[in-house]
């Protein structure tokens, strides 16, 4: 299982309003990825923090990670969502079941 991390900053005009349209809008969307096992997202708890924005997809695989960040229904939240909104990403991607076959358990 494969846990990706994305970490956002966002631009100075974003408001609450906006992180909520944000939050909305990521879970329509790349909920329709079919690779997508889990989705959280959502606003740090604390003023001026680094990174104000998260979102956090679970996919199987490595593979079904690459298939997910090539996913039209990404590609657009993207362009939509994250370029008019964000000035900064910081991707992680963690492996959560070390040595595990995921597909017989």
């Amino acid at each position: 299982m494969i846990s990706h991390l994305a970490l956002f900053k966002l631009k100075p005009e974003v408001d609450e309003e906006r992180i909520e349209w944000m939050t909305r809008e990521t879970r329509i969307r790349l909920l329709k990825i079919p690779v997508v096992l889990g989705l959280r997202c959502g606003k740090s708890l604390e003023a001026g923090a680094p990174w104000p924005y998260f979102v956090a997809v679970e996919v199987e695989t490595r593979e079904k990670l690459a298939l997910y960040r090539e996913d039209p229904n990404h590609l657009g939240f993207v362009q939509d969502v994250l370029e008019p909104n964000t000035t900064a990403r910081l991707d992680l991607n963690y492996e959560m079941e070390p040595g595990k076959d995921v597909l017989y358990s």
